[in-house]
């Protein structure tokens, strides 16, 4: 590096709050999860046989305004599940019912602006990644996937700046699921059915995994969990979710192919005696190569079907940061990220298929692999970009990107992790990228995290600097938060 920074950040006063220790940390909560041979109707009632067999989950406790009292509302839950699903059940009562704020009707909005009711579940009970999955009362789906604790990529929504705490879940991540809403003069109700297909978890006939509740009450700026978590954390801090027992999912393996086909025809009658018609063949394919290891193949990608970009305003010298809506690349792209999102970008999906000038780089195809296996979370990428020319000139070369990524999480919310990128041209010209990283976090009770990751990079047409070294170190309690980097 060519200097070394030193920053050490302390809360504002009042963002402190007035406690002066930090409280007794309360015990996890647990619930178990009952098998039923006839799913509920997904119709927003809770008042199918079915939910009357599982037993009812409440107690949630205030994160916000006032951390660690009893929910203002009451909350009522329920989970069951049958061969092909879990079913999470949920009875909002609020004694304001014209209070209830309905908020926007649009997919993974940000549920802290109206009433909402979400799930985490960290389905291979690693207590550092999971999924989750909201609503609010106009029923609309918000979902995403949890990688450290919340500490999303690029890719996702930003994390929180600080470095104790934990942010946000990748939300460009969109499973296949359902939820059913309604509202009555009671409050409200929330139905779910989550496909088990539609998540991942390790083998076994009888599973544990964690789990987490929360409802926000709009109009009190209220956040109430299941499983408290103090308010210096956010509800992405997986290590502090409760447990759900009994869960039977079956082991299954997913296979989804998505073909497409591209036609056109031309014909200039005035200069052309014949048509020019041409068409192009392609599609994407998901398979589960074990229970925890999926496999995603593509082969002429199209971004036709791709959700456009926000448009964004750079009034900065710095590149901005899109995030990756491509569905080959979103399932757990979480896995690719090397340290923290606030210091680190070693590996950016949208640098693959777009050139320099913005325009779209042809794809010929290419393969990955993601999930967990052999006590390790791995991901693996190769992918071919086909070259591009205009009027005689080469605009963009063949290019093969690959990028292997093993990364072993431990315990206290320790993980250490290796990480290889490359890109070759494969025409003749002798040009190439390859750098080469690793990273860690050690943590220390819930107060303190280590972090550090280091990285090596060669290009041939380049030369200057090649190495970044970075070690940061956090305290974080409810009343103090330092923060050190260098």
């Amino acid at each position: 590096m060519n200097r070394a920074v030193l920053l050490a950040s302390l809360l504002l006063p009042g963002s402190v709050v007035a406690q002066t220790s930090d409280p007794v940390p309360a015990p996890r909560p647990s619930a178990q999860a009952v098998r039923v041979d006839v799913a509920p109707v997904l119709d927003g009632h809770l008042d199918d046989a079915a939910w009357m067999r599982a037993p009812v989950l409440t107690g949630f406790v205030q994160h916000e305004p006032f951390d660690g009292r009893p929910a203002t509302e009451r909350t009522e839950v329920r989970i069951v599940f049958d061969r092909g699903a879990i079913y999470i059940g949920a009875r909002l009562f609020d004694r304001n019912p014209a209070g209830i704020v309905h908020g926007e009707v649009r997919r993974d909005v940000d549920l802290k602006e109206q009433d909402a009711f979400i799930i985490i579940l960290d389905t291979f009970r690693d207590r550092q990644n999971g999924f989750v999955f909201g609503t609010t009362p106009a029923g609309i789906e918000h979902d995403g996937q949890i990688t450290k604790e919340g500490e999303a990529a690029f890719g996702g929504p930003a994390s929180s700046p600080r470095s104790g705490a934990t942010g946000a879940p990748n939300l460009t991540w969109d499973g296949t699921w359902k939820v059913v809403t309604s509202v009555d003069s009671a409050g409200w109700t929330a139905e779910f059915r989550i496909p088990f297909e539609t998540l991942r978890y390790a083998a076994g006939a009888v599973q544990e995994w964690g789990l987490n509740l929360a409802r926000y009450i709009r109009r009190n700026n209220e956040e109430d969990f299941w499983a408290p978590i103090p308010r210096e954390y956010s509800l992405y801090r997986v290590s502090r979710a409760g447990s759900l027992s009994q869960l039977e999912p079956p082991a299954r393996r997913i296979a989804l192919v998505t073909p497409y086909g591209l036609g056109t025809a031309r014909r200039d009658f005035e200069h052309d005696a014949k048509a020019d018609v041409s068409a192009r063949f392609g599609g994407d394919a998901k398979l589960g190569v074990t229970q925890s290891l999926t496999a995603d193949l593509t082969f002429h990608t199209d971004f036709a079907q791709v959700e456009v970009d926000e448009e964004q305003i750079n009034l900065t010298r710095f590149n901005l940061f899109f995030p990756e809506k491509r569905p080959f690349f979103l399932e757990n792209s979480g896995t690719f990220t090397v340290g923290t999102p606030q210091s680190v970008e070693l590996f950016f999906s949208r640098r693959i298929g777009i050139g320099d000038d913005g325009r779209q780089v042809p794809l010929l195809g290419g393969g990955r692999v993601t999930g967990k296996a052999a006590g390790l979370t791995l991901g693996v990428l190769d992918i071919q970009a086909e070259s591009v020319t205009e009027g005689g000139a080469l605009l963009a070369p063949n290019n093969n990107f690959g990028v292997v990524r093993a990364l072993k999480e431990l315990p206290h919310r320790s993980q250490v992790g290796l990480i290889a990128v490359s890109r070759l041209n494969t025409d003749s010209t002798p040009d190439y990228n390859v750098t080469l990283g690793g990273d860690a976090r050690i943590g220390i009770g819930d107060a303190v995290n280590l972090d550090l990751w280091a990285a090596h990079t060669e290009t041939p047409s380049l030369s200057g600097a090649s190495n970044a070294v970075n070690a940061a170190a956090s305290y974080t309690t409810r009343n103090w938060e330092l923060g050190l980097a260098a």
